[in-house]
């Protein structure tokens, strides 16, 4: 087996052992939110700060370009989902919620486990500065869901600043610049939280599987999968085609483009009062998909 498979076939077997968890009834989807919160407030910032931490800086200059182009392919893939959408003639609450999961792509909890399995620690770093800009399309989002469906700014900045993955990517650049030691115990400590953060990340996703998702949304969970699995990854190999991007740069980028719909856009659902039942529908099944989707996109690199 080679890197790719042997990394997919680790994916399905974690998430495959969640849902069999859940089927047995060791776990169930009441431990789906905490699990979450374990690894968005502290697993995951430790994976991104150790990364950052060890990283070679004088590479900041090239990896700059990775979020414009997850930003761009995000973008174009927004306005034409939205033209599509408003030609169906939607109501405005199912249109935002089917239109933040095609432009919020997992480049997080998908897209490090893939890369890193694959590409390895230059890949994952790569993966990281993707991650930014799925972050600037939360903020954009947060924002004109504001303005659409009301809300304060206070509350989106408020959730931006406190948000632990940016933290540990500021810090992380900071200790690394300044060349701030650590030492080998918190070394060591934030390595081994950090590696706990993809199993788990895994076991939550096979507890959110739903299949009866299929039958409550499923022409909108058809587009959702088109655009986000499909027509996403696209334009993004499009993108650094043009820019001249080649090896991992070109790679990561059309592979992080092409990861399902992320987590970030159930929590804009629920915060602004969407259909949040329709944007997790669209969320779950979609990633399922990827899981087939993902693996052809790779080989096809």
């Amino acid at each position: 087996m080679n890197a790719i498979e042997i990394t997919i076939l680790s994916i399905i077997i974690m998430i495959g052992l969640g849902y069999f968890l859940k089927r047995i009834d060791f776990l169930s989807e009441k431990d789906i939110d905490p699990f979450n919160r374990i690894v968005m407030y502290i697993l995951m910032p430790c994976m991104i700060f150790h990364a950052i931490y060890s990283a070679d800086l004088s590479l900041l200059p090239k990896l700059g370009i990775l979020p414009f182009i997850i930003l761009a392919s995000s973008f174009a893939t927004g306005i034409v989902s939205y033209l599509i959408l408003r030609q169906l003639k939607l109501d405005d609450i199912t249109l935002w919620s089917v239109l933040v999961t095609v432009m919020i792509a997992n480049t997080a909890f998908m897209g490090y486990p893939v890369t890193l399995g694959i590409y390895g620690a230059d890949g994952f770093l790569r993966a990281i500065f993707c991650d930014m800009a799925t972050l600037c399309i939360f903020l954009i989002l947060s924002f004109v869901l504001i303005l659409k469906f009301g809300g304060t700014v206070k509350t989106a900045v408020r959730k931006i600043a406190l948000f632990p993955p940016l933290w540990a990517v500021v810090l992380g650049l900071g200790f690394n610049f300044f060349n701030i030691p650590i030492g080998p115990v918190i070394d060591n400590t934030v390595n081994y939280l950090g590696q706990g953060a993809i199993p788990l990340i895994m076991i939550a996703l096979g507890l959110s599987i739903d299949f009866s998702a299929l039958s409550r949304s499923k022409s909108m969970i058809a587009f959702t999968s088109v655009m986000k699995l499909a027509f996403f990854p696209i334009v993004a190999f499009i993108i650094v085609s043009q820019v001249g991007l080649v090896d991992l740069q070109h790679t990561v980028s059309v592979v992080e483009a092409a990861m399902p719909s992320g987590m970030m856009s159930l929590l804009l659902a629920i915060t602004y009062k969407l259909d949040y039942e329709l944007t997790s529908d669209c969320i779950l099944i979609n990633t399922v998909i990827s899981l087939i989707t993902l693996p052809i996109i790779i080989m096809l690199l």
